[in-house]
């Protein structure tokens, strides 16, 4: 299926968490709007240096006067059916595609990488060469013979990639600073940069922007946005600047991305302060509504917010049963049972008993 802004941001930095582990929770997890199609490669692959023995995959370009031969009718299926060979698989549609333009060339995109993972993902559930004899039969069996010879070369290059950016993760880190910012943030740097290395040395140019070049993208930018937020040479206000100039820097779909994201914190923040300043819940509602809340949100959150408020007065009244039935001399185990009467006279389901419960517990914490 298309390959969405939320698929490649929900991946970017996810092969540095891998390599450095630390630095895991600096990863941001986006969420997008609207599909994006990384462009496709249209220029011959060179072979990377590393791997000169290896088939090289292209893409020819047309001469202009033919671009109505470039057509592209030759693509892997949306999915495997509804029995696909491995469990976790089912009800998914594969995420990516192989394709082959008119002249029978692999097309070099992100949605090819996306393609690879979708089936490597399953190693470990089944066997390495199962999963790869998948990728092999839906190559074959889709693209032209040449177009699919040059996407099992590609697979052959990326698995070895993959096999050292894992032995990247083998790294000592410092454990007296790993919790460190800035011990973090520079071990994310030389992360990163050993990552592009390894990418430039595995791949031609042309593969490695279409595989990473988003996912590069956006790790420079959070990056650079880690740094300023340590520099204690700025205001806040430059702060603010720097990093809007960072974000502009962006592709167009990761910045409308983040900007959209940004914006939705802002008014997130700005709801919740108004439930938490509001004296009632028709108050909350009638905040909520002043920021263009849909209405049906504000019923649920009215709604709720009312449900509380009844059982605050509710626990109130049991709270004052408890203390009287507390000083009235009662051996213990009569007391417990007295308790548990009152807990079931008070709230009429186990939800706002339990509440109840809770509630207790936090009025006896020190």
């Amino acid at each position: 299926m298309p390959k969405t802004a939320s698929h490649t941001l929900k991946r970017t930095l996810l092969p540095l968490a891998l390599v450095i582990p630390i630095v895991g929770a600096s990863v941001w997890l986006l969420q997008a709007e609207q599909p994006a199609e990384t462009p496709a490669g249209h220029a011959s692959e060179a072979p990377a240096a590393r791997h000169a023995d290896s088939p090289a995959p292209r893409v020819a370009v047309p001469p202009a006067s033919a671009n109505h031969r470039n057509t592209l009718s030759h693509s892997t299926p949306p999915s495997l059916g509804e029995t696909p060979y491995a469990p976790s698989l089912a009800g998914t549609d594969i995420d990516g595609r192989l394709r082959a333009d008119a002249d029978g060339n692999l097309v070099i995109e992100l949605e090819t990488r996306d393609f690879f993972d979708y089936f490597l993902n399953t190693i470990g559930e089944v066997p390495a060469e199962r999963a790869l004899s998948e990728i092999e039969a839906l190559a074959y069996g889709h693209l032209p013979e040449r177009a699919a010879r040059q996407a099992m070369a590609l697979l052959d290059r990326y698995l070895s990639y993959k096999d050292e950016m894992m032995a990247m993760g083998n790294r000592n880190l410092d454990p007296a600073r790993q919790h460190d910012p800035a011990y973090q943030l520079e071990t994310l740097k030389t992360a990163l940069a050993d990552l592009k290395a390894l990418r430039r040395q595995s791949f031609s140019g042309q593969t490695h922007e279409a595989f990473f070049g988003l996912e590069e993208a956006y790790g420079d930018y959070t990056l650079a946005s880690l740094d300023i937020r340590q520099r204690q040479d700025l205001s806040a206000e430059a702060k603010t600047d720097l990093q809007a100039w960072h974000r502009q820097q962006l592709p167009e779909v990761i910045r409308r991305t983040e900007t959209r994201m940004l914006a939705e914190g802002e008014r997130h923040q700005q709801r919740q302060q108004a439930i938490a300043s509001a004296g009632s819940a028709q108050q909350a509602g009638e905040r909520l509504r002043a920021l263009g809340v849909d209405e049906d949100r504000i019923t649920d959150v009215v709604g709720y917010l009312e449900e509380r408020e009844r059982f605050d007065d509710r626990f109130q009244d049991y709270q004052r049963a408890l203390a009287s039935a507390r000083t009235s001399g009662l051996a213990s185990d009569e007391a417990a049972a007295q308790e548990a009467r009152l807990l079931e006279e008070h709230f009429a389901d186990e939800q706002t008993r339990t509440w109840a419960r809770l509630r207790a517990l936090d009025a006896r914490s020190p």
